[in-house]
């Protein structure tokens, strides 16, 4: 009797990003299809603008499982989609797309796999929240945030019409109190604040010695301040913090967390261990 010939075919996801070499998303989440007996890869592909609907088109065309989206397709990459998860038309942006039989479903992680790290330290409801950015993740942190019971969210943008925007758009779609404040020079946060959390690219690898415009001074001990950069997982916002004795949250608990929800939505349910891209990712930056 002949042996069963070998099955070749492995099974694909990426992530879609303009630029895109510092994302570390891959060294977390092949070491976790390999833990749980997949043959899958995840590829790392930089896409220009102008080629996001190319791409979206070549990840059906090549049967991917689905995809990832950063910096700057977020919003752009719903108009090529065929449906949104409620959580996703809510925020307004995708960052995981599920490709199921040929037709492509927007999900955004990020503000679950940020809620989720949040948790592990401190509960969410009635938590007063300074949100450093108005950007795609912002919209998903702000809104998670909102619906898990923060009761005020305080938007800190410099650009006055996405800053505004995005205050809009919680006050549309939750109960939680906002506010948008420009931002001019350096913020400072009041001491009645519970998280402060940068959402901006503001020290995102290669411009790791770039500093954001916040004064902690001011903040009470009680405080956690967060970043959702994981690369470097250790940026001068977290250095600060810890150097004044406050809590930090940095952006590879949110990145795990994101990943897990990713690889579930993928795989049609089967879950990664966390602990595995958690050490992945740690063996990398050295955290």
């Amino acid at each position: 009797m002949a042996k069963p010939s070998p099955n070749f075919l492995q099974g694909l996801t990426a992530c879609f990003g303009f630029p895109v070499a510092e994302n570390p998303t891959q060294a977390m989440i092949e070491p976790a299809y390999k833990a749980m007996g997949l043959d899958w890869r995840y590829l790392t592909i930089e896409v220009l603008p102008e080629n996001l609907a190319e791409a979206v088109k070549g990840a059906k065309a090549m049967g991917f499982r689905g995809f990832n989206c950063t910096i700057p397709h977020k919003v752009e990459v719903m108009k090529y989609l065929d449906e949104l998860t409620p959580a996703a038309a809510k925020i307004g942006a995708v960052n995981c797309v599920a490709i199921k039989n040929g037709k492509l479903l927007g999900e955004n992680t990020d503000g679950k796999g940020f809620l989720q790290s949040v948790r592990e330290h401190r509960s969410v409801e009635g938590a007063k929240v300074v949100l450093l950015g108005a950007g795609g993740a912002a919209r998903a942190i702000a809104v998670e945030l909102a619906l898990a019971g923060a009761s005020h969210i305080t938007v800190v943008n410099r650009s006055v019409e996405r800053g505004l925007e995005l205050e809009k758009r919680i006050q549309d779609q939750t109960s939680a109190k906002t506010a948008f404040v420009p931002w001019q020079g350096t913020f400072v946060p009041d001491k009645s604040v519970d998280l402060v959390v940068n959402s901006t690219s503001i020290g995102l690898f290669p411009d790791v010695d770039a500093r954001i415009a916040v004064s902690l001074d001011q903040l009470s001990d009680d405080c956690i301040v967060c970043d959702v950069i994981p690369n470097p997982p250790k940026t001068n916002l977290m250095r600060d913090a810890q150097a004044r004795g406050l809590r930090t949250l940095d952006g590879l608990g949110m990145l795990v967390n994101q990943g897990v929800i990713g690889i579930e939505l993928w795989t049609d349910g089967q879950s990664p261990d966390p602990k595995v891209m958690r050490a992945s990712l740690e063996a990398i930056f050295g955290a």
